[in-house]
């Protein structure tokens, strides 16, 4: 009875640990990459820690090991950042070319890897209208009906990116996927501070997305810098008011 109880123990921890490791194979057609030492890297109490590495062989490479908690991590070259990706437990297939790079198999990967191609493609489509201003000055079109058309235009592709944004960050709140893209958003910003989008993503956010350690810090520094705008907002008043 003992020994039976026992094979079942260790059945079950077999299977524990085969289901909790993660296996990366990647291919990469760039060539400056061959020859070269790829990391995995996560950040850790605001440092960029190497959890694993492999070299890139005629195109190839792979990692493996276990997965103790799903993490969001960076693939490096040295010290230059590739790409990002979730390590969770599952193969995940790694793509590099000289236009795209994903990370896919898994399904946060895949979550991630599908909201970065649409998102993408909506950044072309407002990028393009630089290009449509062009065409349509070259047609002989009214300037002014040219900048009313395409600043509506605009404004609907930038509603439209904003809308999927938020809603993937919504749908991903208890998960690494919402705190990173957040971040990933909140980068963009030349400092930390808050707009119309931080703010709506805020408040309908749960207390786990509240807390989480870098949407914490990037917060409680927004709102810092936004009352040191609003105290140079009033001097400046005051001083116009009394010259």
């Amino acid at each position: 009875m003992l020994n039976r109880l026992l094979s079942v123990v260790f059945l079950f921890l077999s299977l524990t640990s085969c289901g909790s490791k993660y296996k990366i194979g990647g291919t990469s057609s760039v060539t400056s990459l061959d020859g070269k030492k790829l990391f995995l890297k996560t950040l850790q109490n605001g440092a960029w820690v190497s959890i694993d590495s492999a070299e890139v062989i005629h195109g190839l490479f792979t990692m493996n090991g276990p997965v103790d908690s799903v993490m969001m991590v960076t693939l490096y070259m040295d010290d230059e950042s590739i790409m990002p990706l979730v390590l969770e437990s599952g193969n995940i297939t790694i793509s590099i070319d000289n236009t795209q790079m994903s990370a896919k198999g898994t399904p946060l990967n895949n979550a991630l890897y599908e909201f970065v191609d649409k998102k993408n493609a909506m950044d072309l489509k407002i990028e393009d209208l630089e290009r449509k201003e062009a065409r349509m000055v070259m047609d002989g079109a009214d300037l002014a009906d040219i900048h009313e058309q395409l600043a509506k235009e605009s404004e609907a592709l930038v509603s439209e990116m904003n809308i999927y944004v938020k809603q993937f960050i919504s749908d991903n709140y208890e998960n690494v996927l919402g705190p990173s893209v957040f971040m990933m958003l909140c980068s963009n910003l030349p400092y930390p501070v808050m707009t119309p989008q931080i703010e709506d993503i805020m408040k309908d956010a749960p207390d786990t997305f509240k807390n989480n350690k870098m949407v914490k810090e990037f917060i409680s520094k927004a709102h810092e810098n936004m009352q040191l705008l609003e105290e140079r907002r009033r001097m400046e008043q005051n001083a116009s008011m009394h010259p």
